[in-house]
C-alpha cells in the first residue's frame, strides 16, 4: 500500500488565496473550472483544492509514479474529480488545451527526499540514482562514472553554482579508474575531501550543490521549466490564472524572464504611450517574488527558501476598460 505523507504544502493558504478567483468565475463552488497540479508530488495542495471547490477538476501531472499512487489514494475520495497523468510538466501541453489554474511547486519533494533508496539525500548512504521517473534511463552514477571531467565541471558550475566544481570534477574522474562510483556516501566522500574545511563552514552541507546540479542534470528539469511555462501560458484561458513556487535560483530565473516577457507591453518601443490592443497579455499578481513568513518557516521549515510568482492572463474586458479610461 503507498504510504501516507504528512508533510505541509508549502504557502498553501496563499495559493488557494491567489488561484479560487480564476476557478469561481463560473460558479462559487468550482463547477466547470479545471486546475492543472503540474507537480502533484504526495496531493497537498490537491487535497485542499478538492475539498474546498466541490465543482472542480483537478489534472494533477508527475513524473514520478509513487507519488501519482500515493496522491492517488489521498485523492480517492474524490473519485472522478481528479485525473492522473504520469509525465513531465513539459509533455502535458497539447495545442488546444484550456485550463483556468495551473499551479507549479518545483523541485523535489519532501517525499521524494525521505526515500532513502531514491539517492536524492546526501544525508543518507543509497544509490546513486536520483531519477523522478524511475524508468527514465539515465542516473547520477552514469554521469559521475561516464562523463569527463569538462562535462562534470559544466554541471556542477551551472546547475550547482558550485565554485570548487572543476576540483570536484577532477577528483572524481580519478577516483572512479580505481572504482566506480555507486553510492551517494562515495561521493560525500569526495566532497569532504576537495572541498576546502574554511568554505564548509559556510552555506550549508558541502554536498547541497552537488547534489542539486546532479538532480537537475538527470532530470532535465531546467531545460523541462523553459518549456512548461510558456507553454502553460498558452494554455490559461482568459481570467486564468499561474502560481509557481520555486525552491532555487536557476529555476527561479527562469520563471521571472517569462513572466517579465508575458507582462510586458507589445508596443513598439519609443512610443510615449500604449497602443490600443498592445496590452500585455498578462498582469502579475504578486510584486516580484513573494517568500514565506517565520511563521510559516518555523511550522515548515522546507518553505525557507521559496519563491512564489504569479500571473493573471487579461480579459478582453479589462483591456476595453483600459482602453477607455
Amino acid at each position: 500500500m503507498p504510504e501516507r505523507h504528512p508533510h505541509d504544502p508549502v504557502l498553501l493558504d496563499r495559493c488557494v488565496e491567489l488561484l479560487v478567483p480564476a476557478l469561481t468565475r463560473r460558479g462559487a463552488d468550482g463547477a466547470g473550472a479545471v486546475l492543472v497540479d503540474a507537480t502533484l508530488g504526495a496531493g497537498g495542495h490537491a487535497e485542499r483544492f478538492l475539498s474546498e471547490l466541490p465543482g472542480l477538476h483537478l489534472v494533477g501531472l508527475d513524473r514520478d509514479r509513487t507519488a501519482l499512487a500515493i496522491a492517488g489514494e489521498r485523492l480517492a475520495p474524490f473519485g472522478d474529480r481528479v485525473s492522473y497523468v504520469q509525465t513531465r510538466y513539459d509533455g502535458f501541453w497539447a495545442d488546444g488545451t484550456v485550463v483556468d489554474g495551473i499551479l507549479f511547486d518545483l523541485g523535489v519533494s519532501s517525499m521524494q527526499l525521505d526515500r532513502t533508496e531514491r539517492g536524492f539525500s546526501y544525508s543518507h548512504d543509497a544509490p546513486l540514482d536520483m531519477r523522478m521517473d524511475q524508468d527514465a534511463p539515465l542516473t547520477a552514477a552514469d554521469i559521475l562514472n561516464t562523463y569527463d571531467k569538462r562535462a562534470l565541471t559544466r554541471i556542477l558550475q551551472e546547475y550547482g553554482e558550485e565554485r570548487f566544481a572543476s576540483r570536484i570534477a577532477g577528483e572524481i574522474v580519478r577516483r572512479r579508474t580505481r572504482k566506480p562510483f555507486e553510492t551517494t556516501a562515495e561521493l560525500v566522500e569526495v566532497l569532504y575531501d576537495v572541498i576546502p574545511i574554511p568554505a564548509r563552514r559556510t552555506g550549508g552541507h558541502p554536498g547541497k550543490r552537488t547534489f542539486q546540479a546532479l538532480r537537475t542534470a538527470v532530470n532535465g528539469e531546467l531545460d523541462s521549466l523553459r518549456s512548461a511555462i510558456p507553454s502553460a501560458l498558452n494554455a490559461l484561458r482568459e481570467g486564468g490564472r499561474i502560481v509557481v513556487m520555486a525552491y532555487q535560483s536557476l529555476e527561479d530565473r527562469i520563471v521571472k524572464g517569462e513572466f517579465a516577457a508575458a507582462t510586458a507591453s507589445r508596443t513598439p518601443a519609443g512610443l510615449p504611450m500604449e497602443l490600443p490592443g498592445h496590452e500585455p497579455y498578462f498582469v502579475p499578481l504578486t510584486r516580484g517574488a513573494e517568500k514565506a513568513g517565520d511563521d510559516e518557516i518555523a511550522a515548515n521549515p522546507r518553505s525557507a527558501s521559496v519563491r512564489l510568482r504569479a500571473l493573471e492572463k487579461r480579459t478582453s474586458e479589462k483591456i476595453v476598460g483600459r482602453e477607455g479610461s
